[in-house]
């Protein structure tokens, strides 16, 4: 898959990005990089990019959590949005694709703002449970099977008023799709579904990239 939204059209796309992405060179030449691997369609655009960075500065964010590191395009993308004491969790099971991050994240100088762990997610869930870790934003992109428990992991970890996002909730597509049964299909659908009804969290499903499920924490007010 291109890095084009599949959603819109080449015009509508190209007009998004003319107007509204102001990709850092280093994370053009991270992009270019990535091009040349297999597992290049893992990579999140540069119009979603642009759109979590808005995001970091318009909430205020200071602490983020990120579940699939990849070759690391993402978490730069995150990094250079936050303040200078600003923190990034990263984690991912590939130590090659965490090597390359970490090369860029040198070269962009962010590497004191970013914190990887290589390792599966929900063990590195897990033990930011035991640290009593608390998160402004957790961005998940990392084994579609595991999105239910990774969500209710990381509601646990999302501050109340945090912001909580799951990329390719729409799977192509897929979800909308009766006719497809494949598992990963019908638990992204399933989740879609759940979190549209769950009390705890305000969301909305926004149709970019591969389809950015948003959700916040809730604030429960003391009675």
């Amino acid at each position: 898959m291109s890095l084009k939204n599949w959603l819109l059209g080449e015009k509508i796309n190209d007009y998004l990005i003319d107007l509204f992405v102001k990709e850092a060179p280093i994370l053009q030449e991270l992009r270019e990089r990535i091009q040349e691997d297999p597992m290049a369609h893992m990579q999140i655009q540069p119009l979603q990019g642009a759109f979590m960075q808005w995001l970091i500065r318009a909430q205020g964010t200071r602490n983020i959590l990120e579940l699939g590191t990849y070759m690391g395009y993402s978490a730069l993308t995150l990094a250079l949005a936050l303040p200078a004491e600003g923190r990034l969790i990263t984690c991912d099971i590939s130590k090659e694709w965490g090597e390359v991050a970490i090369s860029f994240w040198k070269k962009a100088q962010v590497l004191e703002k970013i914190d990887f762990r290589l390792g599966p997610a929900l063990e590195t869930l897990q033990n930011l449970l035991q640290e009593k870790q608390s998160f402004d934003m957790i961005f998940i992109d990392a084994n579609k099977s595991q999105y239910p428990l990774y969500y209710e992991t990381c509601y646990e970890l999302l501050r109340p008023g945090g912001i909580l996002l799951l990329d390719n909730v729409l799977w192509y597509g897929g979800v909308v799709d009766q006719v497809t049964k494949d598992s990963r299909t019908l638990i992204l659908r399933n989740l879609n579904e759940k979190i549209s009804e769950d009390p705890r969290v305000e969301a909305y499903l926004l149709p970019l990239g591969d389809g950015l499920l948003m959700a916040m924490k809730k604030v429960v007010k003391p009675k």
